[in-house]
């Protein structure tokens, strides 16, 4: 789709730059942005007296079609109409912010750090479904209080200084850290969901780094092939790997630490028998 390279200054962005520095305090995320968040470059002496003509002959025009909306009560053809190029113009904008990774400095300089993970951001800048997606879902949620809050209650006014556009992304950056935020709730989902199923019903494959636990270690990766139950093999197959109780844990939904400590010893009692039977015969 076009426009996803607009709107930010870097295609790349490093995760340590996303955030607020130092102390930021929370601002009303549905309050319109500034009119220089949709300029990717300053501009050069001599502009800013027709930038200023711009943004008001843009605010009246919008103010007619505001006169002309109220009329009809904000419904009907040309509301849906208006809405239609609303929703238009903010996916292309929200598209080219998360294929920037700007959107998470936008919403960090308002009080809202989403600390994105730099495999997240290479995520949303490859995969052009799931910006779609993301700004879809965005705008889902923003439009009713955005109908409600510019239009109902009159929060545009001409003298705001701001456009429709630029009030309304304002509405759009207030609600895309929640749908963030679910999405990456899901993505961990499916990663633990992975993890334990490749932990409990996959055929364990494991290397050891450590010289002097490799012949200990071979054997027991030997033995538990012949476990039956598969949360045991699992268990088993994941501490030599080198993985925490508490991770184990998660990837096997126990309850509790302690059920894993049980579940080990009971394994270990278990083997150390069966050795010892092995060497008296």
């Amino acid at each position: 789709m076009q426009g996803d390279d607009a709107g930010g200054q870097f295609a790349a962005a490093r995760a340590r730059d996303l955030q607020p520095e130092g102390r930021s305090h929370k601002t009303d995320l549905g309050a319109p942005l500034s009119s220089d968040v949709f300029l990717a470059k300053e501009s050069r002496p001599g502009q800013e007296a027709q930038k200023l003509q711009e943004s008001i002959d843009r605010r009246m025009a919008d103010q007619r079609i505001v006169q002309l909306l109220t009329e009809r009560n904000f419904e009907g053809e040309q509301y849906d109409r208006f809405v239609t190029e609303l929703v238009r113009y903010g996916i292309a904008v929200l598209r080219a912010w998360m294929h920037s990774g700007y959107i998470f400095k936008l919403v960090a300089q308002r009080g809202f750090g989403l600390s994105p993970h730099e495999l997240e951001l290479e995520e949303l800048h490859r995969n052009s479904d799931l910006r779609e997606e993301l700004a879809s879902m965005t705008i889902a949620r923003a439009l009713p209080r955005f109908r409600r809050q510019a239009f109902v209650e009159g929060g545009w006014r001409f003298d705001g200084g701001a456009s429709i556009t630029t009030y309304f992304m304002g509405a759009c950056a207030y609600d895309f850290p929640n749908e963030f935020r679910l999405w990456r709730t899901s993505e961990r989902r499916q990663s633990l969901a992975l993890r334990r199923q490749q932990a409990v019903y996959e055929e364990p494959v494991r290397t050891v780094s450590v010289a002097d636990e490799v012949l200990g270690n071979l054997r027991v990766v030997a033995d538990i092939k012949g476990l039956d139950d598969p949360r045991v093999r699992a268990a088993v197959a994941m501490t030599i790997d080198g993985y925490t109780q508490e991770e184990i844990r998660e990837v096997l939904d126990a309850k509790t630490v302690r059920a894993i400590e049980g579940l080990l010893y009971r394994w270990r009692t278990k083997a150390k028998r069966e050795e010892e039977r092995g060497h008296r015969g």
